[in-house]
C-alpha cells in the first residue's frame, strides 16, 4: 500500500468539484455530491475463487484501512467504526442516498469523519461483502451527511 498516495488522493477529493452525472471516474465512480475511489483492488490477484487467498486479501486491506485510520484520525479525531449493516437494513424500507446505499451494499463497517473545513464526509472501508466480487479498499467522499 502506498499510504502517501492514498492520503494525497483523499486530500484532492476533499476539494475537487463533483461531477454533474453519475458514472465512472479515474479513481472509481462518482456522481453529483460524491466520489468513490478504489484505493486497492484484488482484481487480477485471483482472490475471488480461492477462499484462503480472499481471506488473506481482506486481512491485508483491513490493516491498510487501519493504517489510513491512524493518519486521518490525527487530522480529524478518533471515531468509532460505523456499522454499515444497519444502513443496509434501512435500504429495504427507506430511500438511502448515494454513496451511503452503495457503500452499505459493499462493506460491513467504515471509518468515518467529517473533514473539517471542506464540507465533506470521508469514509474508508473494505468492500468484501459480495464473495463473488473482488475485494476493494475504498475511500468515499461526499457532501451528503451519513444517514
Amino acid at each position: 500500500m502506498d499510504i502517501a498516495r492514498h492520503l494525497a488522493l483523499i486530500d484532492e477529493l476533499c476539494f475537487r468539484p463533483f461531477p454533474a452525472e453519475h458514472g465512472p471516474s479515474d479513481e472509481g465512480t462518482a456522481g453529483p455530491g460524491y466520489f468513490t475511489a478504489v484505493l486497492e483492488s484484488s482484481h487480477g490477484l485471483g482472490g475471488g475463487s480461492d477462499p484462503a487467498r480472499r481471506a488473506a486479501t481482506v486481512e491485508q486491506y483491513e490493516k491498510d484501512r487501519d493504517a489510513l485510520y491512524e493518519r486521518l484520525a490525527r487530522r480529524w479525531g478518533e471515531t468509532d467504526p460505523w456499522n454499515l449493516q444497519t444502513v443496509l437494513l434501512r435500504t429495504e424500507r427507506e430511500e438511502i442516498p448515494e454513496p451511503w446505499a452503495g457503500l452499505s451494499a459493499r462493506a460491513d463497517t467504515a471509518c468515518l469523519w467529517e473533514a473539517e473545513g471542506t464540507g465533506r464526509w470521508v469514509a474508508v472501508a473494505v468492500a468484501d461483502r459480495d464473495e463473488t466480487d473482488e475485494v476493494r479498499l475504498l475511500a468515499v467522499l461526499t457532501q451528503e451527511a451519513p444517514p
